[in-house]
């Protein structure tokens, strides 16, 4: 008898990495780390404006946000940067009336030049102030309606390449730019994303894990759909929004064999979460997976001071000890806590330290780590239908 065989319930490991490689001609943010950084370092020193107000939505402002957001205060910044994002009128309210927008360069980021929250922002800044060659810069795909608009006023543009997408675009003129200007140290940012891509394609140790990761996620996603991202410090918060985008927007999708595949993502915040989700986590459904994020070294020396509150003393033993060391041991414990059940898989990723590469470096990871589980979904990562589809009617409606 002669037997032959087409049984291969998942793909290979060395299959995913080959399509991987594969798909770098296609596919541009695997070529962000190597970047030209001079034309937005450039621009940025000519920029005298105090206020940086970025203009955009999703794609066009998470990534940046969650950059500076775990920056900003750990550097002397002479400029702010301030998103308007959203089209709540109470937002855009409040935040441009804390703004001199005398004093104020505008960075206006569509990549298809067309996006409607944008462009509705924009015509309401253009009703306050004249938005001109002098304080008004494009961020856009060559080709855009919007690009022509800056043409036409002669404005400065700079370029998102048609074949990043935006989700995966931070590390373009996206977030480059703008983070230059504020006084980011953007080439440090690179560095980090370079780390990260060094250690998945030449094999390294990120090789291994992610793709173990990614193997478990997408096998097991019938059992653990929802992936929890912990993160232990609040600089992590718009990390979190960021991710979220990412993983949902590429990762809920049909298959090949149109079947609907996604998997879940959940970002909250150490310790304050603890007293809400971790709860959940701890006795509810085994549905889901935890990842939590530590940071080794916050730069940071504020301590509790060593004074006694009557009726309190029994919590004497907190007495000079650094805030840093406590949000490090809360994350332990929940750790530990997580770990004893045996029953939820958690995985721990601990950051060098508030800088730009460690920000970058993690976010590259997690750009890698979303391309590696739509192959081994069958699915592809970079469109978004479902949104399109949304935006379609909005359209109609609105016309």
């Amino acid at each position: 008898m002669k037997y032959t065989h087409n049984f291969n319930p998942t793909i290979s490991d060395e299959a995913v990495f080959e399509a991987i490689v594969e798909e770098q001609s296609d596919i541009g943010y695997y070529k962000l780390p190597f970047a030209d950084t001079s034309l937005y370092k450039e621009y940025a020193k000519g920029v005298k404006q105090k206020n940086i107000v970025v203009i955009g939505i999703g794609g066009s402002t998470l990534g940046t946000y969650a950059i500076y957001k775990f920056l900003k205060h750990s550097r002397e910044l002479e400029k702010r940067l301030i998103f308007l994002e959203t089209t709540d009128p109470i937002d855009i309210k409040s935040k441009v009336q804390s703004i001199d927008l005398e004093d104020t360069l505008f960075i206006i980021i569509s990549k298809s030049g067309t996006t409607v929250e944008t462009i509705a922002i924009f015509k309401y800044i253009n009703s306050l102030v004249v938005c001109d060659k002098n304080n008004t810069i494009v961020v856009t795909e060559s080709d855009s309606k919007l690009k022509s608009f800056a043409d036409k006023n002669e404005m400065k543009s700079f370029e998102i390449p048609k074949d990043v997408g935006g989700r995966f675009s931070v590390f373009s003129a996206v977030g480059l730019l703008p983070l230059a200007i504020v006084g980011i140290d953007i080439d440090e940012l690179l560095k980090g994303t370079q780390k990260s891509y060094r250690g998945f394609f030449e094999k390294g140790e990120l090789y291994e894990r992610l793709l173990k990761k990614a193997r478990f996620l997408v096998e097991y996603k019938n059992s653990f759909n929802i992936n929890v991202v912990f993160s232990y410090s609040s600089r992590l918060e718009g990390f979190n929004k960021w991710y979220i985008q990412l993983w949902g927007e590429s990762l809920g999708k049909v298959d090949i064999n149109s079947t609907r595949q996604g998997l879940t993502p959940v970002g909250i915040i150490g310790p304050i979460d603890q007293h809400s989700f971790l709860q959940l986590i701890i006795e509810g459904r085994r549905d889901k997976t935890v990842t939590v994020i530590k940071v080794e070294n916050f730069d940071n020396d504020l301590k509790i001071p060593a004074i006694t509150l009557d009726g309190l003393e029994e919590l004497d033993y907190l007495n000079n000890l650094e805030f840093s060391s406590l949000i490090k041991s809360q994350a332990d414990a929940t750790i530990e806590a997580i770990q004893n059940l045996n029953d939820i898989p958690c995985d721990v990723i601990t950051i060098d330290g508030v800088c730009e590469s460690a920000i970058a470096s993690l976010m590259f990871e997690y750009e890698l780590l979303t391309s590696l589980c739509a192959k081994f979904m069958y699915i592809n990562a970079y469109d978004q239908p479902g949104v399109e589809s949304g935006k379609i009617i909005l359209k109609k409606r609105l016309k």
